[in-house]
């Protein structure tokens, strides 16, 4: 007997501007008993669409699934499961750290050798703000971590397809018509 390997998917979905469709989303999720790991949303180059960032850990056959029910979700225009394409993804994290004036000028060389920005500096901390991979963050994360970690805040993950048009832009067909106002 086999069993399905699980594996974080990242799947990218380009939605209407309306008030609702992220928890139309997420339920979708919930009910299906997957855990998402990180979700983020933001306008795309296309007015009136968002584009939704959506990891998720889970077999291929069942993530396909869920896949397909997000298709027929309203308000989601189209869905694309780009895990196994060449991708760029990146996260940003803020990570407020205890400082000491003995300490601040190592911190300050940790940040320099990740390419990191200190983008705030208190009497006992600095905020550092960096942008990567994963794993970029994660080890930023784990180095920093002995000085004290006052606060952390992490984006997820955001992803597109590298090279040309990747799969989520829609044929212009399946775009929404702008709706015209009611007469009153």
């Amino acid at each position: 007997m086999t069993t399905a390997t699980t594996t974080k998917h990242t799947l990218v979905a380009l939605v209407e501007d309306k008030p609702g469709v992220l928890n139309r989303v997420a339920s979708l999720f919930r009910r299906r008993g997957f855990n998402i790991d990180s979700i983020a949303v933001g306008h795309s180059e296309q007015a009136h669409l968002s584009r939704m960032t959506i990891v998720v850990n889970g077999g291929d056959m069942m993530v396909e699934q869920v896949r397909k029910q997000l298709d027929k979700v309203p308000f989601v225009i189209k869905v694309s499961d780009i895990t196994a394409e060449n991708i760029v993804a990146r996260e940003l994290a803020l990570i407020k750290i205890k400082t000491t004036s003995a300490t601040r000028s190592e911190i300050i060389h940790i940040v320099d050798i990740f390419r990191a920005n200190i983008v705030d500096v208190a009497s006992d901390s600095v905020t550092i703000e960096v942008t990567g991979d994963e794993d970029k963050i994660d080890s930023l994360y784990s180095l920093v971590r002995g000085f004290g970690i006052k606060e952390a805040a992490r984006t997820g993950r955001i992803a597109m397809v590298r090279g040309n048009l990747g799969p989520i832009l829609p044929a212009k067909e399946s775009l929404p018509r702008p709706r015209k106002p009611k007469a009153a």
